[in-house]
């Protein structure tokens, strides 16, 4: 049985890992996530932790390079430059691009693209607008959904915050009809520093993670695994199939 929880409000790529997204009308939903999301990202060449990617919890300003696509190419295709904050246009895998991010972080760093996308957890990430407002009442913060930087975005029928800590162990469906795509909720995503940090400053503002903290013990938003790939629509019904 399909309950309908509200309608796609926003879709959003972000074709390098912590770098500026994109906003879109539509997206062809893969079984890696949303074509070309995160398929790009800065390795950190000394670490040898397991999990080398360099993202705005370390360096803030790396939300402010914005990856730039051939004007005449796919909408899909990877990008092949990025405008630096100062307003520079430079190769993805080019030398300067590399120099500027390491002087910036402080250590050395690598392009990298990894075909299947390089996630924290898995590859679709959705949070209600409802759950946004929440956070921004008690935090005082901006009502800014680019700042826990998910995948969809929703607008729900019951304007009620956290209502997605019910969908974990269930199925997202996006529409109707031959080409639905589906996501199984595997858990609640857990925040770190990154939501503090505003999306076209970078600067940050640490009630934001204290609020999520203090009202939903850390998490906001869920994490998912593609079930079904199909188009996202902005608009298009979303239900929750129970598991």
């Amino acid at each position: 049985m399909l309950t309908p929880l509200g309608n796609v409000e926003a879709i959003f790529r972000y074709p390098v890992k912590s770098m500026k997204g994109e906003e879109l009308n539509t997206a062809e939903m893969g079984w890696h996530g949303v074509q070309g999301d995160r398929r790009l990202a800065f390795r950190r060449l000394a670490d040898e932790s397991g999990f080398p990617w360099l993202s705005a919890t370390k360096l803030p300003t790396l939300l402010l390079f914005e990856p730039q696509r051939p004007h005449d190419g796919a909408r899909d295709a990877m990008p092949t430059h990025v405008r630096t904050p100062d307003g520079e246009c430079l190769p993805i895998f080019g030398e300067q691009l590399a120099a500027e991010v390491e002087r910036r972080h402080g250590a050395p760093v690598q392009m990298t693209h990894l075909r299947q996308g390089i996630f924290d957890e898995t590859s679709m990430s959705v949070i209600s607008l409802e759950t946004v407002a929440e956070i921004a009442r008690l935090s005082g913060a901006s009502c800014d959904v680019r700042r826990f930087r998910p995948n969809v975005a929703v607008r729900l029928l019951q304007s009620l915050p956290f209502q997605e800590n019910n969908w974990v162990g269930g199925t997202l469906v996006f529409g109707e009809g031959d080409n639905t795509g589906e996501i199984a909720v595997t858990m609640r995503d857990v925040r770190c520093s990154m939501v503090n940090f505003d999306p076209d400053s970078g600067m940050g503002d640490p009630e934001v993670l204290r609020a999520v903290v203090r009202a939903n013990g850390n998490t906001a938003g869920v994490y998912g695994t593609v079930t079904g790939i199909g188009r996202l629509s902005i608009g298009q019904t979303v239900y929750l199939r129970a598991g």
